[in-house]
């Protein structure tokens, strides 16, 4: 295929985002469950916020296992194994009645989720498309992923409206299923012989000495740490926390009348900022610096996190806050996922891309893990979500040493 000439929206493209808005707009809804879950069995805030945490984490492990999967026997073979993977965990987690049994099927849904998502999918839209759309590219994928999140949340807190989330669980499952109908028109170009004349192993042992793909690895932690505290932990916080919402205002002219419902909202309305703060990464990723824009972004998540904290919780702050940080939320995963592929090369990105992503995955089971820790020891969230607001400086600092020049480019 000739990649110069490749569209910008290709069908690997296309189905990839039919695929990743689907899987994510179920991953998202898990913090609407907190509370109904918890209420229904007598259960601490940190026992089912463990089993979001085993989620994360099983994810991150699973990501470059499903990256070698698919670059070894197909890119297709190991989404299906991922959709089968995420729709049994789900149907066991509905009849699960003990913690133990919720956080073990989570391990499943974890590793579904790592054959449907950013790892396997990512790594074919970039060898479908062209460099001059690659990042472009990368953006729309992954804002498909915001698509999802923005009526994952309210359509759970909807279904549980008429049915007992068992139930809702199941109906998740069917359409994790349902999206495999539009795998037959996803087929990524084959690499190239140059590509194919190095072996994994080379490929890896060659990052692992990189100081720049270590730094990468470091600063993709608080993004997996804030994300997945707020996606986990944002619902219930506003719930217990959040000021009245005005009955004659607009929220309740909308028929967000309770705060759990705003909660359900809030998550939506990050999705909604997040498709437009994607695509604006994947554009500005192929004219400026990606390691600049990531420090750019990390600087801008600690401003809006700290804000929020040191100010009084009502509906109008949240959402502030989730516009704020919806439009940077996985604006650092194009950016990424981009610099990894211009870095190291396309032929094992989804391995070398899972391997960092295994770092943001590290830090979502902490921030979702830690959340429900410190909420049942101190009541509160204020102190995890303070060392969100640390990290996230961190992650701003680190990207700045990282060499951008293609590893073929830079000097031995």
């Amino acid at each position: 295929m000739d990649q110069s000439r490749t569209p910008l929206f290709t069908p690997v493209l296309i189905v990839g985002c039919i695929i990743m808005m689907l899987g994510f707009s179920i991953r998202a809804s898990f913090g609407v469950f907190q509370i109904p879950i918890g209420e229904e069995f007598g259960w601490p805030r940190a026992e089912f916020s463990l089993a979001i945490a085993i989620q994360n984490l099983a994810w991150g492990i699973g990501q470059p296992i499903f990256g070698a999967i698919a670059e070894k026997l197909g890119d297709r073979k190991a989404i299906v194994l991922g959709a089968l993977l995420y729709a049994a965990g789900l149907v066991l987690s509905s009849f699960a009645i003990t913690p133990g049994a919720h956080q073990f099927y989570e391990i499943l849904v974890g590793f579904g989720i790592a054959g449907t998502g950013f790892g396997v999918i990512l790594a074919m839209v970039g060898r479908a498309t062209s460099d001059e759309n690659r990042s472009m590219a990368l953006g729309i994928a992954t804002a498909a992923g915001s698509a999802g999140q923005v009526f994952g949340a309210p359509a759970a807190e909807l279904l549980l409206g008429y049915f007992p989330w068992q139930t809702v669980f199941i109906i998740f499952a069917a359409v994790m299923l349902l999206s495999l109908l539009a795998l037959p028109f996803m087929r990524a170009p084959a690499a190239t012989r140059t590509e194919l004349e190095e072996s994994l192993g080379t490929v890896l042992k060659r990052a692992f000495k990189d100081p720049s793909y270590t730094m990468i690895f470091l600063g993709f932690f608080s993004c997996g740490y804030q994300l997945a505290f707020v996606t986990a932990h944002f619902p219930a916080f506003i719930t217990e926390v959040c000021g009245p919402i005005s009955s004659g205002g607009m929220l309740a002219g909308m028929g967000i009348t309770t705060t759990s419902a705003l909660g359900a909202l809030s998550i939506a309305l990050i999705g909604v900022a997040n498709i437009g703060g994607t695509i604006l990464a994947g554009y500005l990723g192929k004219r400026y610096s990606k390691k600049y824009l990531l420090a750019a972004i990390y600087t801008g998540r600690t401003i809006v996190a700290a804000w929020f904290i040191l100010v009084p919780m009502t509906p109008t702050t949240v959402i502030i806050f989730s516009l704020a940080m919806g439009s940077l939320w996985l604006a650092t995963v194009p950016l990424t996922s981009g610099l990894v592929a211009h870095i190291y090369g396309l032929r094992y990105m989804g391995t070398l891309y899972g391997i960092v992503f295994f770092s943001h995955q590290l830090g979502s089971f902490l921030g979702v893990w830690l959340g429900g820790k410190l909420y049942d020891i101190t009541g509160d969230y204020t102190l995890v979500w303070w060392i969100g607001v640390g990290v996230g400086a961190f992650s701003a600092i680190v990207h700045l040493p990282v060499r951008e020049k293609p590893w073929s480019a830079q000097p031995a």
